[in-house]
């Protein structure tokens, strides 16, 4: 841990290919979105000035899809279009249409009627002045609008890459998973550069004569066009087979990382939100996933883990981790956490995430139903002893975790229990407990090696063949260094793993990530 900090200019050089890629993408993305929404709203803005009684509708529609949260507006999207870039592009093109709609309109009806006039007094017609009049003279407003768009298309189009579309946002976001400031600033700051650079050179088109913004408009149906082809340049490029990797496990030495150091797996990879990649897989959108070894969509969807034949994914013990401090303030705290120790086995795990994941069952329902079953649930007592704070990373396992221990907590001290759910990944978790934010939050014995001690690969490779040995490391190094105590294992391991649909390995006789990466060298 002596080593020196990367820095941001050394993770781009590193990064370099994938940089370029992302960025070929972004620009793609931003102008396959903003030709479509000119060729959509160019017209639209021109009916409404023939046919003002439907302007106020037409626009406040527009104005209502740019209210929607752009993240909302991906999700309404994925079970019309699916994952990848159609969604995508539908979010950015809708909103993207306002700016355009509205200034084409006030470009247009803000030219001089005298000037319209003039130009029926020497005999031309309504689409003569449309195109020799009105739209020269509304140039510089459409200009303006669509500059307005750009940008906004360009900012948006980070979102693009939580449901499998690419661009700078699997930085982003993989750089929030991991803390990683080097990451996020590796992204943002070429979208940024690029909505900056966009806006610079549309301000400039926007300043040009009447006589030259002719030949510049007539070119830009082409110049978009190309800067669309953008997004497909890197696919072009692609393996036989495509992965789809969360964004933690992008960044992580027991993820996409320990793939290429030690297996040298290279597979054309889409970052993608957990919350979709599992379905994206069953519909053959993607091929390889990456997932959890007692996650419930491995029996919903059919599929089969790959075994780690070089052992980069560690065992991973699940069990609360708490503040000593908190652990002192709550002297009930320990005893009523480990009541869940050695309950929940890997198959035991595996149904109750099955029941969240696929059939959708809350999970606190879930949680309920294991501890009654159990005899662990109690009513609450609604005890006014302290309020104890429970975090949960970002998936349906830790939610389930989150509620047994609450209410345990609530049924079983005189504590009451708030929870802070899906705080993302394990640095941002890890975080809010070292910040005082949480008390305590389920964590995995891998992770805290990997992810958060990240002791030599000498030590790594020592602990992780043995669940029990890397489990009293990490216990012993967290309460050293951030006076934090695992408490005892909850039962079941949950590791990282690959996964395929278990027909395709099944013809591809792909068993093992070694097989993997032989068929993809054939």
């Amino acid at each position: 841990m002596n080593e020196r900090q990367q820095t941001l200019w050394e993770f781009m050089q590193q990064q370099s290919d994938k940089l370029a890629t992302q960025t070929l993408q972004h620009i793609g993305l931003t102008f396959v979105s903003l030709f479509i929404a000119v060729l959509i709203g160019l017209p639209l803005g021109i009916f409404i000035t023939r046919k003002k009684q439907f302007s106020g509708a037409i626009l406040g529609v527009a104005g209502i899809l740019q209210t929607v949260p752009s993240i909302a507006l991906l999700g309404f999207m994925i079970p019309l279009l699916g994952i990848g870039a159609k969604p995508a592009i539908m979010a950015l093109l809708l909103y993207a249409l306002l700016p355009i709609i509205r200034n084409t309109f006030t470009g247009i009806t803000g030219v001089d009627a005298a000037v319209k006039e003039a130009a029926v007094a020497m005999g031309m017609n309504k689409w003569q002045v449309l195109f020799k009049v009105e739209l020269p003279l509304a140039m510089p407003v459409i200009f303006a609008g669509i500059r307005t768009a750009t940008v906004i298309t360009v900012g948006v189009a980070t979102l693009a890459s939580y449901i499998a579309a690419g661009g700078l946002g699997e930085f982003i976001f993989g750089g929030i998973s991991l803390n990683n400031t080097n990451m996020i600033l590796a992204g943002a700051i070429p979208a940024a550069l690029l909505a900056i650079i966009f806006d610079f050179l549309l301000s400039r088109l926007q300043k040009l004569n009447i006589k030259k913004l002719r030949t510049v408009t007539a070119t830009l149906p082409l110049l978009l066009l190309l800067l669309s082809s953008f997004y497909f340049i890197p696919s072009a490029y692609g393996s036989k087979l495509k992965a789809g990797f969360t964004p933690e496990f992008m960044g992580r030495q027991d993820g996409n990382l320990g793939l290429i150091n030690k297996y040298g797996l290279k597979i054309r990879t889409l970052v993608i939100n957990d919350a979709v990649m599992y379905k994206a897989v069953y519909e053959k959108q993607l091929d390889v996933i990456s997932g959890y070894s007692t996650d419930g969509r491995l029996k919903a969807y059919d599929l089969v883990v790959l075994n780690d034949d070089k052992f980069i994914f560690p065992p991973y013990y699940a069990a609360p981790i708490v503040r000593d401090d908190a652990l002192k303030k709550f002297p009930e705290l320990e005893k009523t956490l480990n009541l869940l120790s050695g309950k929940i086995n890997d198959s035991i795990m595996t149904a109750l995430n099955y029941r969240t994941d696929y059939l959708h069952q809350s999970p606190e329902r879930v949680a309920k139903d294991f501890l009654t079953a159990n005899k662990l649930y109690k009513p609450a007592r609604n005890g006014n002893a302290g309020i104890v704070r429970i975090g949960s990373k970002i998936f349906g396992e830790q939610y389930i975790l989150a509620s047994m221990y609450s209410m345990l907590i609530k049924g079983n001290t005189d504590y009451d229990a708030a929870t802070k759910t899906g705080l993302g990944g394990t640095k941002i978790c890890f975080d809010a407990l070292t910040n005082d934010q949480i008390d305590f939050y389920p964590e995995y014995t891998g992770t805290g090696l990997l992810a958060i001690l990240q002791p030599s690969p000498k030590i790594i490779d020592s602990l992780t063949h043995s669940k029990d040995e890397t489990y009293s490391y990490v216990q012993k190094e967290f309460r050293a260094k951030y006076s934090i105590k695992w408490l005892k294992p909850i039962g079941f391991n949950n590791a990282y793993a690959l996964m395929m649909r278990k027909k395709q390995a099944k013809d591809l006789n792909i068993k093992t990530i070694s097989n993997l990466k032989r068929y993809l060298e054939r």
